[in-house]
């Protein structure tokens, strides 16, 4: 007997309370928008500035001790992780730790890494520091601009690449809801202040590509059933085409939901800040395929034959109203 989240056939009318998802959608997009402009993100060190100090040791590193020394100091953002280098084929006893600069300071002062060395050298007199690196503000300038091109490239790809696949109008509704899911990513990240560094920029281009697969999975049932129905209304259409996705789609997401949660529990606070924004990814881009894309694909119509060239379908474009 096989599991199933919701059952095979449904018959749910998705756009009954059409008012009421797009409203919170469009009051969600405001909130996150005025969010970012007077509250701002939590900038990283990424994107901040601040000082990379690679350690060795004779000892396991204990990631624990090392963070306790330090917060005594006062110095602010501190990440610490363990890491794997190839150098080495025994014992792995590697960390980096990540200070982030000091108020009007581009980066960690000397008396501060000569504090860092004698708080960490009290837990491992072992401990050797092997480099030493700084991130400038004209360093970090430049990462918040390549991650911006990095996620306008990437909707600008997904407009070309669904243009080209279905038509125009499934495209704007594609990109409309990538947009959401950005922008509501970026405004909870702002609303709860939780550090924004490089890896959310990877989670806001994995969360781009996993709306996208989601809402493609939906358009593709509704350019069939277009040629299938040429009858129904565009509306009749979108709901029986999201209705026969949506048991696919719940599974797919609740599947990389408990992944994603258990990582975000046992996987320590390294990687925390990433998979939240996955967590939250999933339930948005979910919840946008559904309500968003499909909304504003019904609101500019589409062609209901594909079977003819663009001459001939001239007269066989359909422009749904809606109800209310």
């Amino acid at each position: 007997m096989r599991l199933k989240l919701v059952p095979s056939q449904t018959s749910w009318d998705f756009f009954r309370t059409w008012k009421i998802t797009f409203g919170a959608s469009v009051v969600a997009l405001v909130v996150s928008v005025l969010a970012f402009a007077v509250i701002g993100l939590n900038f990283g060190i990424d994107f901040r500035g601040g000082t990379s100090i690679r350690t060795e040791a004779e000892a396991p590193v204990d990631v624990g001790a090392y963070r306790g020394a330090l917060d005594a100091l006062g110095l602010g953002e501190v990440t610490i992780t363990e890491v794997f280098d190839p150098n080495f084929e025994e014992d792995q006893n590697v960390a980096m730790i990540r200070i982030a600069a000091q108020p009007g300071q581009e980066s960690v002062s000397a008396d501060t890494l000569d504090a860092v060395r004698n708080a960490l050298r009290a837990v491992d007199p072992t401990l050797m520091f092997t480099s030493v690196e700084s991130v400038g503000p004209e360093v970090s300038a430049e990462l918040v601009r390549a991650a911006v091109l990095a996620v306008t490239a990437a909707l600008a790809a997904v407009l070309f690449y669904i243009w080209l696949r279905f038509e125009w109008q499934f495209s704007v509704g594609a990109v409309a809801a990538l947009v959401h899911d950005i922008v509501l990513t970026i405004g909870i990240f702002s609303l709860l202040q939780i550090r924004f560094d490089l890896a959310i920029i990877a989670a806001l281009l994995t969360i781009v590509g996993y709306s996208l697969n989601d809402t493609v999975v939906v358009f593709d049932r509704v350019r069939e059933n277009l040629i299938k129905y040429k009858r129904r209304s565009l509306q009749e259409v979108l709901n029986l085409s999201i209705n026969e996705t949506l048991s696919r789609t719940v599974m797919t997401s609740v599947t990389t939901l408990i992944a994603l949660i258990a990582l975000f529990v046992l996987g320590g606070d390294v990687i925390r800040g990433f998979v939240f924004a996955m967590i939250w990814g999933v339930i948005v881009g979910t919840y946008s395929s559904v309500f968003v894309a499909a909304k504003v694909l019904l609101w500019l119509g589409v062609k209901r034959d594909w079977s003819k060239d663009d001459g001939d379908a001239a007269g066989t474009q359909f422009a749904a109203k809606s109800e209310g």
